[in-house]
């Protein structure tokens, strides 16, 4: 049966569509529209999603902020170094990625800036770093002033001011991710506004996206593949309004793959959601059981992506790799700054 081992979610992709720029207008890009039912695949704009959302639908929207979780300075020896902050542990205490790991031993120190150097307390299990930001100001501030955006590695130019803005949804309110929601960052505040006078609903989740989701997946039975954790959490009335649009018979709406997994992580067997927060590994692939989610908009995944697989258990096997086929032959744009894809 296909699409139960990784290499069957393998495809070639020229590099040349990965896109290293966000367009002008955040509602610029093109729409993949998937229909699960017909297995039909219509090609259109982003704006025209106003026309495929009817009144009453929710859209659920994950609300994170991206951290300028990048800090590049130097080690004793002068040489370049780079800290990527994972997790806030408290009082100034992270979980780190570190690079060159050989060389950011425990009691080691990088500088970043002025007023702020990072020392290594220690290394965890999973081989990351336990690391204390040394600074006069407030942390929150030291980050904001001195971090980069930690744009994904495919993007392989340094990040710019503008980067600042547009990875970062115009509904981001706080957290700390690595990774943009990127499903989200082609709405635009008019066209929020414009789903709003149209009758379409809106709830927000939050899940804290971590450097893991553009880990690919190695193993060749994705059974085998250790699932990153990120922290969630689901709020009472975001409970109420996906309650009440079931009620109603209308459909819930999932920006992102991070909603989605949020949403199913505090959804029971009986598909009773709840409010939590908490952590999750939930790693959704072909065969899953979908108890909360009517429709999926994402944006086009890597190969041997956890996330890939995700789009495969709710869409099919088969038309999400013919999907993926006609976006290659079509160039589309792909990953974070490139174009979407609505499931329906």
């Amino acid at each position: 049966m296909k699409g139960q081992l990784t290499s069957d979610y393998d495809f070639d992709l020229p590099t040349g569509l990965i896109a290293q720029e966000p367009l002008p207008d955040r509602t610029a890009s093109r729409l993949m529209v998937v229909r699960r039912a017909s297995g039909a695949i219509e090609h259109r704009h982003f704006g025209d999603i106003a026309d495929l959302i009817p009144a009453g639908d929710l859209l659920v929207l994950n609300t994170t902020r991206v951290l300028k979780a990048r800090l590049l300075g130097t080690r004793s020896s002068g040489a370049p170094a780079e800290v990527l902050l994972l997790k806030n542990l408290g009082d100034g205490v992270w979980e780190a990625m570190v690079s060159p790991g050989g060389k950011l031993k425990p009691g080691r120190r990088v500088e970043v800036g002025a007023e702020l150097s990072v020392e290594i307390l220690e290394i965890t299990d999973r081989r990351t770093r336990l690391v204390r930001l040394i600074t006069p100001l407030r942390h929150d501030e030291a980050i904001e002033r001195f971090g980069h955006v930690p744009l994904p590695p495919y993007i392989t130019r340094a990040d710019t001011v503008t980067d600042a803005a547009r990875y970062q949804t115009v509904y981001a309110r706080d957290g700390a991710s690595v990774a943009a929601p990127t499903a989200g960052l082609h709405f635009s505040e008019e066209l929020l506004e414009r789903l709003a006078r149209l009758g379409v609903q809106r709830a927000d989740v939050q899940l804290q996206v971590g450097a893991g989701t553009f880990k690919p997946v190695e193993a060749d039975d994705p059974a085998a593949h250790v699932m990153h954790e990120e922290s969630f959490a689901i709020p009472d009335a975001t409970v109420d309004a996906v309650t009440a649009t079931r009620a109603r018979g209308d459909k819930v709406w999932a920006v992102g793959t991070t909603s989605v997994r949020s949403l199913e992580s505090a959804t029971d067997a009986s598909g009773i959601l709840r409010a939590a927060s908490g952590d999750t590994r939930l790693f959704i692939r072909p065969p899953y059981e979908f108890r909360v989610i009517d429709r999926i908009l994402t944006n086009f995944h890597l190969p041997r992506s956890t996330l890939l697989m995700l789009v495969a258990a709710f869409a099919g096997y088969d038309l999400t790799m013919q999907a993926y086929r006609d976006a290659v032959a079509r160039k589309y744009r792909f990953f974070s700054y490139g174009d979407a894809m609505v499931i329906l």
